[in-house]
Order: structure tokens, then C-alpha cells, then sequence
């Protein structure tokens, strides 16, 4: 965090001392629980217009009796700033990939996948099983609390659903944000297909990004 935090000052340094540097812009995608969410979302809007949200998602996913619920988030803008986000999710226990211009200029088919991390790991399994050429090119787990909680159709007095909940928050559920590069355009749509149905969040940049990177 401190080399990221020198970074983040030289870049500010740079900036300052030449009017003519153009500051680059980037993306990042941040997942965690609903209370960093929205504080990262205050944040962009408070931001003066330099970083956007590109869109929110809530999410919750049934397993068995059990809901777990996150949030998560994808920015755009100044890439100084989104550097710094860095080090607050970091703080507060989230998870944060940034896709930088260069990714999307040199690598093919960008995608970030979200979701538990038992359930990436089980899933990037079946996509090497699968011979897909790809490469993981970031990987962020949360180490903050991910709400969870009974479902609708567990059949309890409220009273004992609350005397039972923290022994199944104390079951953390880690979340895990990852960014892949799948090599080959014809795999694009397999990747997408295994991942939708273990009920992994896909986000493909080719829907994202719609500037010339050249």
C-alpha cells in the first residue's frame, strides 16, 4: 500500500509541474459488502465529475437456506483517483481489479468475474479442463464481512433467525473479483456460458468500451 501510495503522489507530482500532461483515464471494478459499496459510490460522485459509475449491481445469491448478499461497482475516470481507491477498499476489506488501457490494448477478450471464491476456483477449473487458452491477469479477495443471511423460504420466528445469524456470519464468505484474458475470439461465448451457470457475475469489455485505444 505505501509503494501504491508513492505512486499515486509522483503521478499527482507529474501533474502539477507540467501543464500540458494529459492524465489518463482507466477503469476499476470494486465488490465487497453494500457499506463499502456505497462509500466508494459517494466518493466517484463527490469527485467533481473525474471519475463516473458505470453502473451498480446488489446481489444475491440463494445457497440452499442461506442468502449471501455483496455489492459491487465499476468506475471510470482519472486514473490518479481510481489508483487511490485502491487503498481504501484494501482498508476496508474489499476487492479491486483495475483494467488500465493498456489491458484492453494488448490483451484479447478482457472480462472481470465475480463471485465466492469457492465458486471462481471451481470454475476456472472447468474452463482449464475445457482446454480454453486463458490467463488470469489480476485476482482481489475480499477479507471484510459479505452479508449473509436465511432466505424467504426458511420457515423460522424472526426471533430465532436473529439468535442464529451470527453463527452463520461468523462462516465468512470470501468474495473474489478476477480479471481474464481469454485468447481466442471462438471461446469468448464458452467462457461466458460456464461462468453464467455456476452464477458468476460476467462483465465482457467489449460491452464496456467503446473508444479507439489505438
Amino acid at each position: 500500500m505505501i509503494e501504491d501510495n508513492i505512486r499515486v503522489l509522483r503521478q499527482a507530482a507529474k501533474v502539477s509541474s507540467n501543464p500540458d500532461y494529459k492524465i489518463e483515464k482507466t477503469w476499476c471494478v470494486i465488490a465487497g459488502n453494500a457499506d463499502l459499496v456505497d462509500e466508494m459510490a459517494y466518493k466517484a460522485i463527490a469527485s467533481n465529475h473525474s471519475v463516473n459509475i458505470l453502473f451498480r449491481e446488489h446481489v444475491i445469491l440463494n445457497d440452499g437456506n442461506i442468502d449471501k448478499k455483496f455489492d459491487f461497482i465499476m468506475l471510470h475516470g482519472n486514473a490518479i483517483i481510481i489508483d487511490e481507491y485502491k487503498g481504501i477498499v484494501a482498508q476496508c476489506g474489499g476487492a479491486y481489479v483495475k483494467i488500465s488501457r493498456k489491458y484492453l490494448a494488448d490483451e484479447p477478450n478482457i472480462m472481470v468475474l465475480i463471485a465466492p471464491e469457492d465458486t471462481i476456483k471451481d470454475t476456472v477449473s472447468i474452463i482449464e479442463k475445457s482446454k480454453i487458452p486463458f490467463a488470469i491477469l489480476q485476482d482481489s479477495q475480499t477479507t471484510g464481512f459479505i452479508d449473509v443471511d436465511f432466505s424467504s423460504e426458511v420457515k423460522l420466528p424472526n426471533f430465532i433467525k436473529s439468535a442464529l445469524k451470527p453463527f452463520y456470519n461468523a462462516n465468512e464468505v470470501v468474495l473474489s473479483t478476477i480479471l481474464i484474458s481469454v485468447d481466442d475470439d471462438d471461446n469468448v461465448e464458452k467462457v461466458q456460458s460456464i461462468a453464467t451457470s455456476n452464477r458468476i457475475f460476467v462483465i465482457d469489455f467489449k460491452d464496456i468500451v467503446t473508444e479507439d485505444l489505438s
